[in-house]
């Protein structure tokens, strides 16, 4: 029986990446359906401008992390896979999520807590040997890992950016558990003394790291920018705050 062919294709040799572009029709329709879907709906709002940039911009980079050739690097390279990750779970969501403003200002905080722990259940769960693996041999499971990390990432940076300042104790608490959360896994990955990826057993040599080097890059590569990113909305939904009790200070 032939094995299928991961949905990035076959790994690449370094002479190649640069003609290895991933032009999945399908993919380009949805992506390019989806964005318009959402600037139409930031049509009336207020600051419908400044949010249409910000959601358009998102996507691009979305698209970017997706079509360009990192799509086929990450066949190889367990490195390029967390790189695509981080671009869209820590650079393309954070866009969107701020190009979706609520209609009116949330109490509410149940959405918040259950979107922390969908992103760290999707964020452990596909960073698992077992779990990771199986994406390559299965263009179904390759997508689903990327639809429950980039989705659940959108919800969770909405909640954190697009909040009242009654909720800055428990998004901040949020934020703080995902930080938390991120780093560990980034550590346990970085920090490992055996590669725990089978697929890339075989795939990293021609690039000139031994499967145990890519798989440390890989979890330094999540470790700290995660933790900047979230360490920058914390400092957001504390300014935020500090603005407010300001205001409401009698002149």
């Amino acid at each position: 029986m032939t094995q299928q062919l991961p949905y990035c294709g076959s790994a690449p040799n370094p002479g190649e990446l640069l003609t290895r572009f991933n032009w999945d029709p399908r993919l380009l329709m949805a992506l390019a359906a989806i964005a318009f879907c959402h600037a139409l709906l930031l049509q009336n709002r207020v600051q419908s401008r400044q949010a249409r940039v910000l959601a358009l911009g998102g996507w691009a980079i979305a698209a970017a992390a997706l079509v360009s050739p990192l799509c086929a690097l990450s066949v190889a390279l367990f490195s390029a896979r967390v790189a695509q990750h981080m671009v869209l779970l820590l650079v393309a969501a954070p866009m969107i999520a701020a190009g979706l403003p609520r209609l009116r200002e949330s109490t509410e905080s149940w959405t918040l807590w259950v979107s922390t722990m969908m992103f760290f259940a999707a964020l452990w769960f596909w960073h698992m040997p077992v779990p990771y693996d199986s994406t390559f041999t299965s263009t179904v499971l390759y997508w689903t890992m990327h639809l429950t990390l980039f989705g659940s990432s959108i919800l969770l940076w909405r909640e954190l950016i697009h909040h009242s300042s009654r909720q800055t104790a428990q998004v901040l608490a949020a934020g703080m558990l995902t930080l938390v959360q991120m780093g560990l896994l980034g550590a346990v990955l970085a920090l490992g003394n055996r590669p725990m990826f089978l697929w890339h057993l075989t795939t990293t040599q021609v690039w000139g790291l031994t499967p145990l080097q890519d798989q440390q890059l890989g979890g330094a590569v999540m470790w700290v920018p995660g933790i900047a990113l979230f360490l920058w909305a914390a400092l957001r939904s504390i300014t935020r705050l500090w603005q407010s009790i300001e205001r409401a200070r009698p002149a």
